[in-house]
């Protein structure tokens, strides 16, 4: 896959409203891949739900999500495991790990789907983000700013031609936020992948090629 393009969408939500100042509803809007996104978004306008139109969780919207020349709104159930496989990874705003089990087996039960890292590959994203320590733990005992990491390299054990990473870095501190940066860019521009990073407020510091008022 190599654009999303979304035209005229709107969500329905909106569908009243005659005041909506945006750089992506109701426009004709793509993201290509190898590039590099910023959709910032005040609270309320939508920010969570445009991630679920990429991810084909919600289709309560007039227009098209397109994916290259395809319309989402034709997809079957098998298209979407197809998509969310193998073309879109999503770091998801409220992550969505399993707490009764470890950091690791988080990151296990999606790399025993894909088969794409190896085990010492998956412990070196744990050490660089400073929680090699913290392997064995239950998720549900760890902090939210542990389990954001968790989740990222959940995220990143997949193949994928666009990486949609929603509020990624809400809890952490600097340090933290610019190795999480790091260690996304490097995978994406490994798989030669577009990234898109949505925030109503602070976001990585990256070199973003276009950034959108949601």
């Amino acid at each position: 896959m190599d654009k999303i393009r979304m035209v005229s969408v709107m969500p329905q939500v909106f569908a009243h409203r005659t005041d909506m100042v945006s750089e992506i509803w109701n426009r004709d809007v793509t993201f290509e891949k190898g590039h590099l996104y910023l959709i910032e978004a005040d609270s309320g306008m939508g920010k969570s739900t445009y991630c679920s139109y990429i991810v084909g969780y919600r289709r309560d919207y007039a227009g098209q999500v397109l994916f290259d020349d395809a319309d989402t709104r034709d997809f079957r159930v098998r298209d979407w495991v197809e998509v969310r496989q193998r073309h879109v990874s999503h770091l998801f705003q409220e992550l969505r790990l399993f707490p009764e089990l470890t950091a690791l087996e988080n990151v296990q039960i999606k790399n025993k789907l894909t088969h794409f890292k190896t085990e010492a590959q998956i412990r070196q994203w744990f050490d660089r983000l400073g929680i090699a320590d913290k392997l064995d733990a239950k998720v549900g005992r760890m902090s939210f700013g542990q389990q954001q990491r968790v989740a990222m390299i959940r995220a990143l054990v997949q193949p994928f031609d666009f990486l949609l990473a929603d509020e990624p870095i809400s809890h952490l501190d600097d340090t933290n936020s610019r190795l999480m940066g790091e260690i996304m860019m490097e995978e994406a521009k490994a798989q030669g992948a577009g990234v898109i990073v949505t925030s109503i407020g602070k976001h990585i510091d990256l070199d973003y090629e276009k950034t959108l008022k949601l």
